[in-house]
């Protein structure tokens, strides 16, 4: 996989944009002056980052996977150490499927009934592969969900979900937090 140089980053346009950043050079980004890059953030092949009027940020120590989008107008929030397996999906905006209203980006916006709302994947939280998020939701910190699931409310913190639509299976352990300290103080040590 070829990333793009730290030249070509700069010349993107991102809003901000942190250190030790790998963003494929096939992958599609729209929008980036309304991007915000942590550090230490990896993009795939054939991902699509588009971000709307209220813009996209990703935390640091993220990866998102081959062929993943990040699509709509509302903000979409990946903090800290968040992994999307390949095949994601996120929305943040999503057409009226009722038949009351028209849909698709191509029929002006008085005849639509679009949704548009934030979506939020907390730390340590993990997506599996060929899932979709819709807009609204929230994963809260450590939460999980398997491949193949359709994520349409709230995730509680360190729960594992799965399914169409995704469903509580269990708790998920918060080991991983014992091992962020130690990450973080071998961080600390080689400064």
């Amino acid at each position: 996989m070829s990333f793009l140089t730290p030249k070509q980053l700069a010349e993107t346009g991102f809003l901000s944009l942190g250190e030790s950043v790998l963003i494929s050079e096939k992958a599609s980004i729209y929008g980036a002056s309304r991007i915000r890059i942590g550090s230490h953030v990896r993009i795939d092949d054939f991902c699509i980052i588009s971000a709307g009027e209220d813009g996209i940020c990703l935390g640091n120590h993220i990866h998102i996977a081959c062929y993943t989008s990040l699509i709509g107008k509302a903000k979409i929030t990946l903090a800290d150490y968040a992994n999307l397996s390949s095949r994601v999906a996120i929305y943040s905006s999503n057409d009226d499927y009722s038949g009351n209203y028209m849909t698709n980006p191509m029929v002006p916006a008085e005849f639509t009934n679009v949704a548009h709302r934030p979506v939020t994947i907390g730390q340590h939280c993990i997506v599996g592969s060929g899932s979709v998020i819709l807009p609204g939701v929230i994963l809260e910190e450590g939460s999980a969900v398997g491949a193949l699931s359709l994520v349409t409310r709230n995730c509680d913190a360190f729960g594992i979900y799965a399914g169409t639509p995704a469903r509580f299976v269990k708790k998920r352990s918060r080991g991983l937090l014992e091992i962020e300290t130690k990450f973080l103080e071998t961080i600390i040590s080689k400064t």
